[in-house]
């Protein structure tokens, strides 16, 4: 049997992640919108942020996963969690489209299994993906996950958009299904497609990922780039607001900052990272960061910005960098992960990256409101040009440790 080209796995992975972000961009861009039209309380609409558990808490139930898809001896099973998993996504969609969005409980809780499923999905996913592809390959795998990301957001708060307004709730929620399917085909028939019989001694587990010194210290680096990148998100929006743009406007760009900014950034991602390697472009990334934080701040303080270089900050900090900084991070998360129980040691990664951004988040409020735009932007700023060097440093000891590793199994 012929193993699947890296072209058949990539494109198949890159389905999966585009189907992932279709769902949360469903639920959290599109789904609010949607309620608040039928009337539901803002009280209720912020439930919806809790349907984010599962993802923030999939490192729980990774070792089981990862388990089933490793047996000690048989062939991969990554096709049968992706199909099952996928089987309940689609069930999910299919049933959230005949459930009324005014009544929002039911909905959540369709929602939640959905994105429990989706979560459990991502897992298979990520093992496959760190085992399967060469180093070399890397690059262009975290760039059809970055990428796959800002694409599937654009979908599942944009398109699904438009076609609820343009048909309805239901035929809305039935086309995203649909669309999941399609997406799902490549990886189920080409990128899993032909994997070998082995035998296998190591037992995933969440002891064995976090005993390991290197994935300690990429939990650490995690953290402090998520921080150093993600912390000033969630204020951009209200920031351009307070500056004079329209709530139109600004969903217009983040709405082409996706589409195109994003998915150009995620690819270029992809090929500097096998160009010049994974350090230097997360080093690049955070010192473009702290250049468009520093734009940000100086138009707090002196309200002397023109709107087109606001417009350029805002499209260039929330798609742009963030896009090309975060494929070389995925791409250190695979050579921190250990191949014989990936999908456990890259889910720690990730759920990293999202409890840190949720509590970024609400630090980031608390901080922007008691001192005002200048001064957030400007610790920012200071927290990006500070993280460059500490990522550099582990980025660099941790290639050298894995060229040494590779050299003495070779």
């Amino acid at each position: 049997m012929n193993p699947a080209s890296p072209f058949v796995v990539i494109s198949g992975i890159a389905g999966l992640y585009i189907a992932q972000s279709v769902i949360g961009g469903v639920t959290w861009a599109g789904l609010p919108a949607v309620m608040r039209s039928q009337g539901v309380p803002l009280d209720q609409i912020g439930l919806v942020s809790l349907i984010a558990l599962p993802w923030a808490l999939k490192f729980l139930w990774s070792p089981f996963i990862e388990r089933y898809r490793l047996p000690l001896d048989g062939r991969n099973r990554s096709a049968v969690i992706v199909a099952v998993g996928g089987a309940i996504c689609v069930a999910g969609l299919l049933l959230t489209g005949t459930l009324s969005p005014a009544n929002a409980f039911p909905l959540l809780a369709c929602l939640t299994i959905v994105a429990f499923a989706a979560s459990t999905v991502d897992i298979a996913c990520d093992g496959f993906a760190v085992q399967t592809l060469a180093k070399a390959q890397h690059g262009w795998g975290n760039a059809a996950q970055v990428g796959g990301a800002y694409l599937g957001a654009a979908i599942g708060g944009g398109l699904f958009l438009y076609l609820v307004g343009a048909l309805n709730w239901q035929w809305a929620s039935w086309a995203m299904a649909a669309l999941l399917v399609a997406l799902g085909l490549p990886f189920l028939f080409g990128a899993a497609r032909n994997l070998p019989e082995e035998k296998r001694e190591h037992v995933p587990s969440l002891a064995a990922a976090l005993k390991r010194p290197e994935l300690r210290r990429g939990l650490l680096v995690s953290a402090i780039f998520v921080t150093a990148q993600k912390t000033s998100l969630g204020m951009i929006g209200p920031f351009l607001v307070d500056s004079g743009f329209d709530v139109a406007t600004i969903g217009l760009l983040n709405g082409l900052g996706s589409i195109f900014v994003g998915l150009a950034a995620a690819l270029l991602g992809g090929l500097c990272v096998r160009i010049w390697g994974v350090r230097t472009i997360l080093v690049t990334s955070l010192f473009l960061q702290a250049l468009f934080l520093a734009l940000f701040c100086y138009g707090a303080w002196t309200r002397a910005l023109p709107e087109s270089l606001l417009v350029v900050a805002a499209i260039g900090s929330s798609s742009g960098v963030m896009a090309f900084g975060f494929v070389a991070l995925y791409a250190q998360f695979m050579r921190w992960s250990d191949p014989r129980q990936a999908g456990v040691d890259f889910t720690l990664f990730q759920c990293m990256d999202a409890l840190v951004s949720l509590a970024g988040g609400v630090v980031a409020g608390q901080v922007a409101n008691a001192f005002g735009y200048g001064v957030f932007f400007a610790g920012a700023c200071l927290l990006a040009i500070i993280a460059a060097p500490a990522i550099a440093l582990t980025a660099k000891s941790e290639s050298a440790t894995a060229d040494v590793a590779g050299a003495v199994q070779g």
